[in-house]
């Protein structure tokens, strides 16, 4: 099909008056420069603006009193000042310049930028490098120039304000996800596209409020272009077709839409798509292009313009070389350190199971690892020792997935069992295995061998990083899970693994064992 511009679109006031406008400002209907152009029908992101400030507000606060507690825990509560090239400078004076650093050092980042608030991990990873950031120009500042600062008090003030922050955006991501949940802040998407190029998308954003989206409609192929199914306002999107590709413009006005998703790039074509451009940056409506491909984040991807076209690069992904052998050194400090910490709630279990039933306080089952190796994995016994003896008695019970074997009220979990069980007890003794290198703290889940007899090659990519402890699949719903949710979630981590994911999927891990949702 060949590519036409799009039409141009009416004045606003010529259209239906769903946006407030903006009057003698730029943009605005009484602006000469508006005027000129034709357009000026604006859109209000109404939650953005105030969200973006009370970040701002939040991290000058925490900077602030991450300065100040570790200035009183490092000279005590006399006031004193800090010597600073043999001049001793206020505590205020301090206290500002050192904020105004590291929130300068944030927007730097574009951790205020309202396209990482709300889901995934990209803003975490922001904020944390702006940290980073700072302690690396305080490092070189003071090797180079020798300002005599007091490092004790450098080594409580980063950390903490660096906690501090990830703290507190937490918190506000939170509140934001609680208004997404209600139907607040939350971005008016118009997808311009076929409906089977389309349907991937709403059914993600549909299934995820957190990223902030509510699918208001379709912008379809033209009539002619189009079959019976598609030009069905009750299509499977459940969302109305609003217009077609040339006239997405009209189609923002009415449907009120405030981003606008590209799903079939390659079919509306450069001229086409220039076109959209320009005319949806002065309605002021934010534009995004779905490149077709799946499960591929952030860190992977990168933007390169060649000959005038912005190419996406994919990279490969992070789990070979020096990323592995950083992980796994990690795997084994860090389960060294929850062997240790752990070691009476183990000694605990391990009684409890030795008085309740009769059997070992282990139950080791072999499992399919990194390239396919077989190996032992520890578990605390939750069940009776015929247990396996007696699956084939419950084939009929199965509340599994279709691969994976789960019954709800399983009759051959012990009384502790199903304690154990609940809040995840019962896998500790996976640490010995992340110990010996069989595993990782964070990993896709180990599969059983009748399991991998069933893989095909896409699911087969799961094998190349060591299976986990915890992983996507047991924070996001768990046994809840259908068996292609669950592959997704483990191909996705292994495709996108970073430091910043492994972190966030550990603090998932514990409110998810907390609330022992999907636990059975």
């Amino acid at each position: 099909m060949t590519s036409t511009p799009l039409r141009r679109t009416e004045p606003a006031h010529a259209g239906p008056a769903l946006h407030h406008e903006i009057p003698s400002a730029p943009g605005s209907a009484e602006h000469p420069t508006a005027a000129r152009r034709g357009l000026f029908h604006r859109h209000d992101h109404g939650w953005a603006s105030p969200y973006s400030h009370n970040l701002w507000w939040s991290d000058a606060i925490v900077v602030s009193l991450a300065v100040i507690v570790a200035y009183f825990l490092r000279f005590g509560i006399e006031p004193q000042g800090i010597a600073i090239m043999h001049r001793n400078v206020p505590l205020v004076l301090v206290t500002v310049t050192l904020g105004a650093i590291w929130v300068g050092c944030l927007r730097l980042t574009n951790s205020y930028d309202p396209r990482v608030f709300g889901a995934g991990t990209d803003e975490y990873s922001r904020v944390a490098r702006a940290s980073f950031w700072l302690f690396g120009g305080l490092a070189i500042v003071e090797v180079l120039f020798r300002p005599e600062i007091a490092r004790g008090f450098e080594a409580i003030a980063l950390p903490l304000g660096s906690v501090g922050l990830l703290v507190t955006r937490w918190f506000w991501r939170r509140r934001l996800s609680a208004r997404r949940s209600r139907g607040e802040a939350l971005e008016r998407l118009l997808i311009v596209g076929s409906v089977d190029s389309s349907s991937a998308l709403a059914e993600r954003l549909s299934a995820t409020p957190a990223f902030g989206y509510t699918v208001v409609g379709l912008c379809a192929r033209p009539e002619r272009a189009l079959g019976h199914a598609e030009s069905d306002p009750t299509n499977k999107l459940g969302v109305p077709i609003v217009g077609d590709w040339d006239s997405v413009s009209n189609a923002v006005k009415t449907s009120g839409a405030t981003t606008v998703a590209v799903t079939a790039a390659n079919m509306l074509g450069p001229t086409m798509m220039q076109a959209l451009c320009w005319e949806l940056d002065e309605l002021d409506v934010r534009l995004f292009v779905a490149p077709g491909l799946v499960d591929v984040s952030g860190p992977r991807v990168l933007m390169r313009p060649m000959a005038g076209l912005p190419l996406l690069h994919i990279s490969r992904p992070q789990y070979k070389n020096s990323v592995r052998l950083w992980k796994a050194i990690s795997d084994r400090l860090g389960a060294a350190v929850l062997l240790l910490a752990l070691s009476p709630v183990l000694l605990a279990v391990a009684v409890a199971i030795k008085l309740d039933s009769r059997g070992p306080v282990f139950y080791r089952a072999t499992r399919i690892g990194y390239q396919n190796e077989p190996f032992r994995m520890w578990k605390f016994r939750s069940m009776v020792v015929d247990a396996d003896a007696r699956r084939a008695a419950l084939a009929g019970s199965d509340d599994g997935n279709g691969v994976l074997f789960k019954v709800r009220d399983d009759p051959r979990v012990t009384r502790v069992g199903k304690w154990i069980r609940r809040y995840s007890l019962d896998e500790f003794p996976q640490l010995f295995n992340v110990l010996s290198g069989d595993m990782s703290i964070v990993g896709p889940r180990p599969p059983l061998t009748e399991e991998v007899e069933k893989y095909d090659g896409r699911v087969s990519r799961r094998m190349l990083v060591k299976p986990g402890m915890t992983g996507l699949w047991q924070v996001s719903g768990r046994s809840d899970l259908t068996w292609e949710e669950s592959v997704r979630l483990d191909l996705y981590y292994v495709e996108n693994w970073s430091l910043m994911q492994d972190l966030a999927i550990l603090w998932r891990t514990a409110r998810a064992v907390l609330s022992s949702d999907g636990a059975y």
